[in-house]
Formats: C-alpha cells, sequence, structure tokens
C-alpha cells in the first residue's frame, strides 16, 4: 500500500467531496478518484459506495480513514527522527474553551509566527464536549478541555490526555450579601447562599457538577434558574437579574461593580485544562510543536 494515497482518503472522510479534497491538495477530482480507486485495490476492500449523484466511504473505507490519522502521523515522525533538523510543516487544527483559547493557544500562534511560519493553526471555540467530538471524528487535531479536581471528567481511551495548567474558582455573589459571610469554609459559603437562585453553564455540565456537589455537602439542593456561557453574562446576571444570583467564577478575576468573589478553601475548586489528542497522532512533528508551545 502507498501511504501517500492514505491522505487522499483521510481528506475525503473529512471534507465529504472529491472537489473539495482536489481542491485541499491542489490536484483534480480525476487524480482523486484515481488514487482511492488504486487505494481500494492495493487493500481488496471498497472504500467508495453510492449515495446519490456522490458518493461516501463504506464502513470499511472509514475504518481505514481512521487509521490513515496515526498511519500519516508515525511516517511524519519517521521523516522528523531521520532528519531531525527538518523545520515542521501542517496545518494544526485546534478546537477549545475561550479561556484556554486566550491562555495557551494565543501565545502560542505568536511563537509559530515567529519562529516557525510553516505550521498554521486553525482555531475555533468549542466547549469540552463539543471538542472532544470533533476530535473523535477527525474535525480538529488538538482539544483543550477542562473539568474540576471534585469533579473529574471520564475521557476516551483512544484519546491521549496531557494536563496544562489549574486555576482556583470562588462564589461570585452580590456585594451587599457578601457582608458577614464567612470566606473560606467551601460548605459554610454555600450553606450562606442556600436560598439564591444559582447561575451554571450553558454548554458544559462541568460547572453544574461541581456547583451541585459542594451543595449537597451543604445539605440542599440549589435552585439553578440562570444557564450561561459568558463569565461576563454571569456578572451581568448576578448585578441585575430578576432575582439574587450566584455562580462560579476564576479567582482572582477583575469583577464588576456589585459582584464580590468569596474565596473557597476547604475544599478548593480548581478547574483543571487539558490538552487532547487522537492517541498517536501527538507524535505528527506540527502538533508535537504546538503541545510543546502549551506546556510552558
Amino acid at each position: 500500500m502507498d501511504t501517500r494515497r492514505l491522505q487522499f482518503l483521510l481528506e475525503l472522510s473529512r471534507h465529504g467531496s472529491m472537489r473539495a479534497v482536489a481542491d485541499v491538495l491542489g490536484t483534480t477530482t480525476s487524480t482523486v478518484s484515481q488514487q482511492i480507486a488504486t487505494l481500494a485495490k492495493e487493500t481488496g476492500a471498497p472504500l467508495l459506495e453510492p449515495d446519490g449523484r456522490r458518493v461516501r466511504l463504506t464502513p470499511g473505507g472509514r475504518r481505514l480513514a481512521e487509521h490513515a490519522v496515526t498511519i500519516l502521523a508515525a511516517v511524519e515522525a519517521a521523516r522528523a527522527a531521520l532528519d531531525p533538523g527538518a523545520e515542521p510543516a501542517g496545518t494544526v487544527r485546534v478546537a477549545g474553551f475561550a479561556t484556554a483559547v486566550r491562555r495557551s493557544v494565543l501565545p502560542a500562534a505568536t511563537a509559530l509566527a515567529a519562529h516557525h511560519p510553516r505550521v498554521e493553526l486553525r482555531i475555533s471555540e468549542y466547549e469540552p464536549a463539543e471538542a472532544l467530538t470533533a476530535l473523535l471524528a477527525d474535525d480538529i487535531d488538538l482539544a483543550l478541555t477542562y473539568d474540576y479536581d471534585l469533579a473529574p471528567a471520564s475521557t476516551d481511551p483512544a484519546i491521549t490526555v496531557s494536563p496544562l495548567w489549574t486555576a482556583r474558582w470562588s462564589l461570585a455573589v452580590p456585594a451587599p450579601d457578601a457582608a458577614g459571610v464567612r470566606s473560606g469554609d467551601t460548605v459554610a459559603v454555600f450553606e450562606a447562599f442556600r436560598d439564591h437562585d444559582w447561575i451554571v453553564n450553558s454548554r458544559n455540565t462541568a460547572d453544574e457538577d461541581v456547583v451541585r456537589r459542594l451543595a449537597s455537602m451543604a445539605r440542599f439542593t440549589p435552585r439553578v434558574t440562570h444557564r450561561a456561557d459568558s463569565l461576563e453574562l454571569v456578572e451581568d446576571l448576578i448585578t441585575t437579574g430578576p432575582a439574587p444570583a450566584v455562580g462560579l467564577l476564576p479567582a482572582g478575576r477583575a469583577v464588576k461593580a456589585g459582584v464580590a468573589l468569596l474565596p473557597l478553601t476547604g475544599p478548593e475548586v480548581r478547574q483543571r485544562a487539558f490538552a487532547c489528542t487522537r492517541r498517536g497522532r501527538e507524535v505528527w512533528p506540527p502538533l508535537a510543536l504546538v503541545l510543546g508551545l502549551l506546556a510552558r
């Protein structure tokens, strides 16, 4: 099997049409069709089937495309090992939550532009579940996700997970309601706001899992009335919502007037960020370079 033909199959699995593959690879649709037909003969299995006026991958074709990710990454890694001075080149597709993009990805993009211009980043803002789904579908190469130490997330065994950083979080409350609340004892802080409305994330369950776990320790069920993905909107809901509301925000955040952050130290609430790749893909030189920059 000529591994170079796997690239045609992989791009077809990603883009869905011969024309799109031809545009990406800078060739013709006839060449794409010929290369995949030859690959089918080499493997002895049908890789395409009719889909109306178009074609789609057969189940066998999809499985081979999944293997192609690891195979092509291993080939790239072998070439790099034979020529360690070679400059990495390629497009790395990254998806992650907004804080990780700002904190980790944008500095890496600046470093790449300055020192490794042949590696390009394509960045999308996704919540963890969305990013992991895209990663397993091979729509992206790198997913930046998070969980909390009090509510650790499970991960598919096909994914390699690397820790990036941790950050402490606090309970954000209306400033007038913060007076007299004993800070630090997390359960006591939650108990003080048992009758307030609660705000959780609208696109990820990690925040709500932590809120409900700590509320359970304080022996109450939080009344979740608002769901917001934007931290700025959480602040607005706290200060101008229809009823007093509280929610989790990063410790040390510069909040707007009318919002107070109460420390949570017993137990602490720590957000943990991770870099996730498909297992075996992390050796691909452009991706390995990006992972190294993120780990700094």
